[in-house]
């Protein structure tokens, strides 16, 4: 009886197995193709997104979201190629249950950002009040954004007010100031001694709704009314249009960060992380780049600094001019860029590392770096570049002329 009984199980799990063998086969496979695609369309997920989620199996679903039309339909082109029967509930991102509300303003004077939709998840950057992002999505209490430097991230919904179109078009048309003390307060009256309503940093934009007596009376993106002293701020449209920035400006910028504490992921005057302090050296002079240093080491013009792969100082003192970038690699053997510097001049670099501080590639040097000066593997001119793609001056980017969408 108990052998009768273990031989009707064992046939009963095979049938079990069998019957599920089928769609195990197919997830597999759609899996595949859907891995495919995104090597191709959304190689690096700083940048774009493309995420195919099995939805159940009777029958099979999959919901898909994607930010290139291109990658869904080629998907789909696949599956029909394979016969391969599955429903794909597609979304081209941004989601439709924002109901048009995909515009949106940080309204913080800092807004952190993560790499997914909860509060222990690893920091991926920061976007400065006034800052336009478009949203994607909401999830778990949090907006899926991309930054102006076309970064993806996840914000608290706290931090961004959505817009819809017409209410984002009134924003970006509206009078503008920007603060430029590296840190301070907006208050409650126009006086320094009444309540406060936010700190501020360096780079904040605020809607002007008046002036009178020293002060501006502003309007953040939430509603809130607030005063700044018009000594701290500059009609944004005054900033936006100046000339390409000069070295100088750049380094004096810089400059103004010395002592800053790192923070990995940072990108304002409450932390910095590497590339965070490269960005917004040249971010308050007016010009936006991308946000990581692998992706810094991309652009502007390369300046020749390597003999045989290796640093050569005689080449670095030769060829290099205030303001050119640095890159670095922790590993060189397979020299990916893991961060990055600002030269001043004679050797001398400033750096965010540990906090932003000046050090020197010159071995002898009272602030020579060892480490850096061994790890560096590269350089790039970006005042020469101003203009080329991903590296736009403010007045010419799309999110600060309303045009979020493109």
């Amino acid at each position: 009886m108990k052998k009768l009984f273990l031989i009707a199980l064992i046939l009963s799990f095979s049938l079990s197995l069998e019957a599920a063998l089928p769609d195990s086969i197919l997830i597999k496979r759609v899996n595949e193709l859907s891995a495919q695609i995104q090597k191709k369309y959304a190689p690096d997920k700083r940048i774009e997104f493309f995420q195919l989620k099995l939805e159940a199996t009777e029958p099979l679903t999959f919901n898909l979201q994607a930010t290139k039309a291109e990658a869904i339909q080629e998907l789909r082109a696949l599956l029909k190629s394979e016969n391969i029967s599955a429903i794909i509930n597609d979304e081209l991102l941004p989601a439709k249950n924002l109901e048009g509300k995909i515009y949106g303003i940080a309204n913080l004077s800092v807004i952190n950002t993560r790499y997914a939709p909860n509060h222990a998840a690893e920091m991926a950057t920061q976007a400065t009040l006034g800052t336009p992002v478009k949203i994607l999505k909401k999830e778990k209490g949090h907006f899926f954004v991309r930054t102006p430097d076309n970064y993806l991230s996840w914000t608290e919904t706290e931090g961004v007010t959505p817009m819809n179109k017409t209410d984002y078009e009134n924003w970006q048309a509206a009078e503008k100031v920007v603060y430029t003390d590296l840190f301070g307060f907006a208050y409650s009256e126009a006086s320094e001694s009444s309540l406060t309503i936010s700190d501020l940093v360096a780079g904040n934009i605020l809607q002007v709704l008046s002036e009178s007596n020293g002060f501006y009376k502003i309007e953040f993106p939430d509603k809130r009314i607030a005063y700044i002293s018009v000594k701290r701020a500059q009609s944004f449209d005054l900033w936006k249009n100046r000339p390409d920035p000069t070295a100088e400006q750049i380094l004096k910028t810089a400059r103004n960060f010395l002592g800053i504490p790192y923070l990995w992921g940072g990108t304002s005057i409450k932390g910095m992380d590497c590339s965070g302090f490269t960005k917004t050296s040249y971010l308050l002079n007016g010009i936006v780049l991308p946000r990581d240093a692998s992706q810094q080491a991309l652009v502007g013009d390369k300046v020749d600094i390597l003999e045989n792969d290796t640093l050569s100082i005689s080449k670095a003192l030769k060829n290099l001019k205030p303001g050119d970038h640095l890159f670095f690699a922790a590993d060189k053997r397979n020299r990916r860029v893991s961060h990055t510097a600002i030269y001043i001049g004679n050797g001398d670099f400033i750096q965010a590392a540990g906090l932003v501080r000046i050090n020197s590639m010159i071995s002898g040097s009272k602030n020579y770096d060892d480490f850096q000066s061994r790890t560096l593997v590269g350089a790039r001119r970006v005042l020469t570049a101003i203009g080329d793609p991903e590296i736009t001056r403010i007045d010419k980017h799309p999110y600060y002329q309303g045009l979020v969408n493109q």
